[in-house]
């Protein structure tokens, strides 16, 4: 499999301040999961914006300051896209913003197979054989490809491979390599989270709702957390969990996945459940990664 990607020249150096990139390149060529990519990683992702915009946006976000990091899908299907495109990376010349330029291409069979697969038209050939299609965008891009900062190869490569490609190169900080983690605490008797992508019920523990001394207390207090922490089953059960989220949360990292929510159920989503998620908050915080904890039913009568 053909993973590796051409770099023309060094890729300007990313600063703390505002900066753009340009993504474009032929048709099929996975401009869509490259910006996909670029917005796990934090960045203000914007597609197919007309390149004559380009100036007009970027005097936008440098008076907001907010956010600092801008990436812009552009494509050749507009006829004066060359002209426009001139005069858009002038502007950010003349703002003084820092760009890039990163070109995705790949092999003609392989943009062949693309098109025949998700049975789209190619833009340049709407009445035409879709292997003419590519031939005019690949004559017409080429000037453009040579003032490419990186040239992405990506015949051959997988959405997974490309995902990759592009951390490697843009990451900033480690955080950016790492798993967003929201932990949400919930009550059965109120539902399950319908966007967690992993549940553990955590009913086996004794319940606190039956200490009448702690039935009125949330599971943030000491009390009800010496009382959930101090049950024999509870040691043994944290202690498995953590060796499965040790061999399983590095698999998700490497799949480029960037969101994973855990859900921590018990009956009414005030003790066990509360302590629990607590718990694997300082797991993960202790593994760099960031950490988002709602504990949805903690207030619920």
């Amino acid at each position: 499999m053909a993973t590796a990607a051409g770099r023309k020249r060094a890729i300007p150096e990313a600063s703390d301040g505002l900066e753009f990139t340009i993504i474009t390149g032929l048709s099929g060529a996975g401009r869509s999961e490259a910006a996909k990519s670029f917005e796990d990683l934090g960045y203000f992702v914007v597609d197919n914006l007309p390149p004559a915009l380009i100036g007009k946006m970027a005097e936008l976000v440098a008076s907001s300051a907010n956010p600092s990091r801008v990436a812009i899908v552009a494509d050749v299907r507009g006829g004066v896209f060359f002209t426009e495109l001139s005069r858009g990376l002038q502007d950010l010349r003349e703002l003084g913003i820092p760009y890039r330029i990163v070109f995705l291409e790949a092999s003609d069979d392989d943009l062949l197979n693309r098109f025949e697969a998700t049975r789209r038209k190619h833009p340049l050939a709407p009445a035409d054989r879709v292997v003419e299609g590519i031939r005019k965008e690949r004559l017409m891009m080429e000037s453009l490809k040579e003032e490419a900062d990186l040239i992405i190869d990506t015949s051959g490569m997988s959405p997974h491979d490309l995902r990759d490609r592009v951390r490697d190169v843009f990451a900033r900080h480690p955080a950016e390599e790492q798993v967003q983690v929201s932990l949400v605490s919930f009550g059965y008797k109120y539902g399950l989270p319908r966007d967690a992508d992993l549940v553990l019920d955590v009913r086996f523990l004794p319940n606190p709702h039956w200490i009448e001394q702690l039935r009125s207390l949330p599971g943030t207090d000491p009390a009800v957390r010496t009382y959930v922490t101090g049950q024999r089953a509870y040691g043994e059960f944290v202690r498995r969990l953590r060796a499965l989220l040790d061999a399983t949360v590095p698999g998700y990292v490497a799949e480029g996945k960037s969101y994973l929510t855990v859900a921590i159920g018990c009956t009414g989503g005030r003790h066990r459940s509360v302590v629990v998620s607590e718990e694997l908050a300082d797991y993960f915080r202790e593994r760099g990664h960031p950490v988002n904890v709602d504990h949805r039913d903690l207030d619920r009568d």
